[in-house]
């Protein structure tokens, strides 16, 4: 039996290890992170002791809590079910661990460790995609902050970077488990590390756009609304005709776009007469007039009325005369041609979103409001791409829905040609969340070679380009302008065009993994 590591000592240093990793510029930190739960489990596993494996989860639990909170803490400023997300995602990823474990010491081969790859990038490809989605810790969203070493994204999507850290981190579990320190040896993982980051500026130095299409005029606001105390108790018109005043004097005839943040027409709209609505007339009497080549690219709070519970959606909510009402988180476009629109879809588990709500229907109410309704919104299950008057294509991505790799090359295959984010950072006050949400909207840029313009109503409003830099940000709860000629798109990436197809493999592998465990385990004895 080899000597007995600090179990606690370690579970806590890989928690540190993974904290440090998304803070101060210490990136490089996640490369060595998973080590000491591997120096951990590796331990247990040449035990024959009671209640190992209980122990293993309570350590594997302690690493992840750390890494959780590390990490996530400013949730708490939002709201209260951050204790939930805190305590119940170390969970999924502790089982998620914990199952490693067993598969591979059922299968007692030497390549059994790595195993870890498959079955934890099956769990972040569901993670993306249940109800209890939460995938702000997706280990390949680490290199937002480091975009020069992750060029190579637009074949692989963030996946690949979940890939990259976990095979180096088995790498270096494997020369200290092994103890044996030569030069062959430590030279594997240096280069599994230096050859993906010299070819990320390669990729990055040779990278251009060759569309055809012409450039665009993007006018960005930033109104700096308090989403608390203001932004859904005062009259909309206040707001309007400070963003009038905001924009004086910049919009012109050559702007091709307006972009406004998430829910800025803060009045709930009915959207059977959307064309028809006095705060969208607002926007056609005041600036389309005037401007009849603009495109306006704003959000809004809108709902759709059912008769019945029939023809209703499971969202709906009854009403006091029998009929049912489902409220939308909205993208609008509104030009001369008309106003198009769509629903956020990737909703925010626990304020926006009652998952499986079911099954849990009753504890609707206590969701969050944040977007002028509390309770289960409606989604579609379709993408929309807005196209403008130019005929240039825009994917209205909505606040959470830019942490969703996958999910955003949706917009991009159905044509879009840029990608416009709006969003509403100042639920979390001034702290890292607004900035870490800002910084996993740089891979999308890298994944889909798309520039984006970024509209907050505050945190962080920005242009982003093709290579994930970043360009003309705001300063936090400030009101801003902004404005940039960012050049369209019409090519796919190998990522945008198939999808997250490193993910989909190692889900497969996992569920075979699985189904090799349970057979050696009740039928091969």
């Amino acid at each position: 039996m080899q000597n007995k590591p600090n179990t606690v000592l370690y579970a806590l240093l890989c928690g540190t290890l993974l904290s440090l990793s998304w803070f101060f510029g210490l990136t490089a930190f996640i490369f060595i992170a998973f080590v000491p739960l591997l120096i951990i489990e590796n331990y247990f596993s040449t035990l024959e002791i009671r209640r190992k494996k209980l122990k293993l989860i309570g350590l594997t639990y302690l690493a992840f809590l750390v890494w959780n909170i590390g990490v996530t803490w400013w949730v708490w400023f939002a709201s209260p079910t951050a204790l939930v997300a805190w305590t119940v995602n170390p969970l999924f990823v502790t089982v998620v661990f914990v199952t490693f474990s067993n598969i591979k010491n059922k299968i007692n081969k030497p390549w059994g460790i790595w195993l870890l790859i498959p079955v934890w990038l099956a769990f972040e490809y569901l993670h993306h995609s249940w109800e209890l989605t939460w995938p702000w810790l997706t280990l390949g969203n680490i290199f937002s902050y480091k975009t020069n070493w992750i060029q190579w994204y637009e074949f692989t999507g963030a996946s690949g970077g979940s890939l990259w850290i976990l095979v180096v981190n088995i790498l270096l579990f494997q020369i200290l488990n092994g103890k044996t320190f030569s030069l062959k040896s430590t030279l594997k993982p240096l280069l599994v590390i230096l050859i993906p980051i010299a070819f990320s500026y390669v990729l990055l130095f040779t990278h251009k756009n060759t569309s055809t299409l012409k450039e665009q005029t993007i006018l960005i606001v930033q109104p700096n609304i308090d989403p608390y105390n203001q932004k859904f108790d005062e009259d909309f018109s206040i707001q309007f005709n400070a963003m009038l005043a905001q924009i004086r004097g910049k919009l012109n005839s050559t702007t091709d776009y307006l972009v406004l943040p998430e829910t800025f027409m803060v009045n709930n709209i009915n959207e059977e007469y959307l064309d028809k609505a006095v705060d969208v007339h607002l926007f056609m009497d005041s600036l389309l007039s005037k401007f009849p080549d603009l495109t306006i690219i704003t959000g809004a709070c809108t709902y759709t009325i059912y008769p019945d519970e029939k023809s209703a959606e499971p969202t709906a909510r009854q009403q006091n005369d029998g009929s049912y009402i489902d409220f939308y988180n909205t993208g609008l476009q509104i030009s001369k041609n008309g106003v198009v629109k769509y629903h956020k879809s990737k909703l925010v588990p626990g304020s926006e979103i009652m998952p499986y709500g079911s099954l849990l229907k009753p504890l609707e109410s206590l969701a969050l409001d944040m977007g002028g309704t509390s309770g289960s919104l409606g989604i579609q299950k379709e993408r929309v791409v807005f196209e403008g008057m130019k005929g240039i294509k825009v994917a209205p991505v909505i606040c959470y829905e830019s942490i969703y790799s996958d999910y955003c090359t949706e917009y991009i295959r159905k044509g879009a040609n840029l990608i416009f984010i709006i969003t509403n950072d100042g639920w979390w006050d001034n702290t890292p969340g607004y900035k870490q949400h800002l910084s996993y909207a740089r891979l999308r840029a890298i994944e889909t070679r798309r520039s984006i313009a970024r509209s907050a109503n505050t945190g962080v409003s920005c242009f982003i380009d093709e290579t994930g830099t970043i360009s003309q940000p705001t300063a936090y709860w400030e009101p801003a302008i902004i404005e940039a000629k960012l050049k369209p798109n019409d090519e796919l990436t190998l990522f945008a065009r198939f999808g997250d197809i490193i993910s989909k493999i190692c889900a497969v592998a996992a569920i075979a993994a699985l189904l090799y465990y349970w057979f050696l385990r009740f039928f091969k004895r």
